[in-house]
């Protein structure tokens, strides 16, 4: 039987390839922080008419999905060994295809950025050039990449901030809470992908040090990160926030047990998973600081 050809395009293919569901988060999550972050309770409905923030947002999801897109095509021989299922390129979608749809949606999401002031459109493409460089070289690297990814993160609230010009300061808190979780995130997606990265030549830190001194290093960085958190709630002298990280310590505690407790990939996709609803808890949160 002959091997089915991909297509020269496919909807459901690229969804997948564009991780949908992650670009509406990001989406929710400019949005979020710019109504209960940077506006005020009195204020919503005229964020929610503000056509400059809907181009900032679709920028930046346009620049998010092409970072998506270049990960998985230069990933393609990795991802056959780590997560098959999920494989796009080369086998719903044609590469030549994929590296299309990458640069139409970099130009069009700096572009948008025009639209909107020099500066988001600087922001896009220094965003755009860093999500290359990472699918290209720096995820290799051990740590450098997990840091890009992250400080991409926390660049997508830190756009609304410098946008507006308001409330720049508990904003950064929330970029720091996101690149907090995302960094953490990150290390432990290198142990789930431990197996094909160590065939193709990856040196990330489970790869070099072991999955033994790279919880080792979670465990330093979660500690690290909480303790930064309650200081920048204490120097905003807000109350509400200072209770969110509190609470937070609870469901940090399970994800600390079930991390001591890992080591199936089982185990790990567990915990990536839980990341991203410690990060959906702190996107939710932001409602309570509307005034």
């Amino acid at each position: 039987m002959a091997k089915n050809r991909p297509a020269n395009f496919s909807f459901s293919g690229f969804l997948k390839l564009t991780r949908f569901p992650n670009l509406i988060i990001i989406a929710l999550t400019q949005y979020f922080t710019a109504i209960f972050l940077v506006g005020t309770q009195n204020q919503w409905k005229i964020m929610l008419s503000d056509y400059k923030l809907l181009l900032i947002s679709i920028s930046t999801v346009l620049i998010a999905a092409a970072g998506y897109i270049i990960n998985d095509y230069y990933d393609v021989k990795i991802d056959f060994v780590n997560k098959p299922e999920r494989v796009v390129v080369d086998k719903l979608l044609k590469r030549r295809v994929v590296m299309a749809a990458h640069s139409i949606l970099n130009f069009a999401g700096i572009g948008i950025g025009f639209l909107v002031s020099f500066k988001i459109a600087l922001i896009n493409f220094l965003s755009a050039l860093l999500l290359w460089l990472y699918s290209n070289h720096l995820k290799r690297l051990p740590f450098v990449g997990n840091v890009a990814v992250a400080l991409l993160t926390g660049a997508a609230l830190l756009v609304i901030a410098i946008y507006y010009q308001k409330n720049m300061f508990l904003v950064l808190v929330y970029a720091i809470f996101a690149f907090s979780i995302t960094l953490i995130r990150e290390i432990i997606k290198d142990i789930e992908d431990m197996k094909g990265d160590t065939v193709f030549g990856c040196r990330t830190l489970p790869v070099i040090w072991g999955i033994r001194k790279t919880k080792m290093i979670i465990y330093l960085l979660s500690s690290v990160f909480t303790a930064l958190l309650f200081y920048l709630a204490s120097v905003l002298d807000n109350p509400t926030l200072t209770i969110f990280f509190a609470v937070l310590i609870i469901p940090l505690s399970h994800f600390i047990y079930r991390l001591i407790t890992a080591d199936t990939k089982k185990d790990f996709s567990y915990l990536s998973t839980y990341c991203k609803i410690l990060m959906l808890s702190g996107i939710l949160s932001m409602a309570f600081f509307s005034s």
